[in-house]
């Protein structure tokens, strides 16, 4: 069967926030039985361009893969390519901007239903982007969701953000009008965002809070706060191994001690019951993600499923 080229528009078609917490959140248990592997993110950078490389192998299904995108002033590219793990051809090449979108979306979705209130009902967003679009609807997913509360630094942008993914979402989304007001009395937080340094007070967060921490993936940028770091009681990572190279989040509150890489656990660990994200309601619990190659090659097997089931996609000349 020659390998085929999937556009975003066949991802588009091919794919929904639902199924995607389903691949991901078994690509996480896999992991975690060692029937999967994961090589995090490298970066390799020239005068005006950075490239992104991120591989796994998933022996559950058959494949090996990788993610491969580039970032410039122009915006980004990304593609992931999957091969037959037996014979070792291409299987497809795929445009993987909302790809990237789902299973980033997708992992907070798997957190979230393990580390979050079952009764968990009003959210705190920060963030209008298009990351944030998947995380609010990943979390709608996985729990009975009533109101959002979403904080960007454009005011007209996040109100046509909270009009738009009312209707996405079919729940209540509102503009807040300071970013302390979005973390403070809310079940769950997401924080969605390209900043640099804290975008809330962490002495507002409730108890029994969960957090979905995922904006940065470098070392030299945090979304959250020493303070939120100490006040978590369960502190969970897609991969403890990634976070260590990439969570800026966590190096002031390590550099402090406030925190240990001991004290954590990964995601996967938790979907097989070997750790737990939450011992009571009143916990405080953060889910940090960097973005994994394994969800991305999951990911892709299950497009390549579907397209072939619905005749989708451009044979490649090998």
């Amino acid at each position: 069967m020659p390998a085929i080229f999937l556009t975003e528009a066949d991802v588009l078609e091919l794919m929904d926030i639902e199924t995607s917490i389903e691949v991901v959140e078994e690509a996480f248990g896999r992991i975690s039985e060692e029937q999967a592997m994961n090589v995090p993110r490298q970066r390799a950078v020239a005068p005006g361009v950075v490239l992104h490389t991120m591989s796994a192998a998933a022996e559950y299904l058959g494949l090996v893969g990788f993610k491969s995108y580039t970032t410039t002033k122009q915006g980004a590219r990304f593609h992931v390519a999957v091969y037959d793990s037996t014979s070792g051809e291409m299987l497809a090449m795929i445009e993987a901007n909302y790809l990237g979108q789902l299973r980033t979306g997708a992992a907070s979705g798997v957190a979230t239903q393990y580390m979050a209130r079952p009764d968990a009902k009003i959210v705190g967003l920060f963030g209008t982007g298009l990351q944030a679009r998947t995380q609010l609807k990943a979390v709608c997913a996985v729990r009975r969701i009533e109101r959002v509360e979403v904080y960007g630094r454009d005011a007209d942008r996040r109100r046509e953000f909270a009009d738009e993914m009312t209707e996405y979402c079919a729940t209540k989304v509102v503009p807040a009008h300071a970013p302390d007001a979005a973390a403070a009395e809310k079940d769950i937080v997401i924080t969605a965002t390209t900043a640099k340094s804290p975008v809330f007070d962490g002495r507002v967060l409730d108890e029994g809070t969960h957090l979905n921490v995922v904006g940065s993936n470098w070392l030299g940028k945090a979304e959250i706060d020493v303070v939120t770091i100490r006040r978590a009681d369960h502190i969970v990572c897609d991969s403890i191994e990634a976070c260590r190279i990439e969570a800026g989040d966590f190096t002031r509150a390590l550099d402090d001690g406030v925190t240990d890489w001991r004290l954590m656990h990964d995601l996967g660990d938790v979907v097989t019951g070997r750790q737990t994200g939450r011992a009571t309601p009143e916990n405080i619990t953060l889910f940090k993600s960097v973005g994994l190659g394994i969800e991305d090659v999951a990911m892709a097997g299950k497009i390549i499923e579907r397209a072939r089931e619905a005749g989708l996609g451009s044979p490649l000349p090998f």
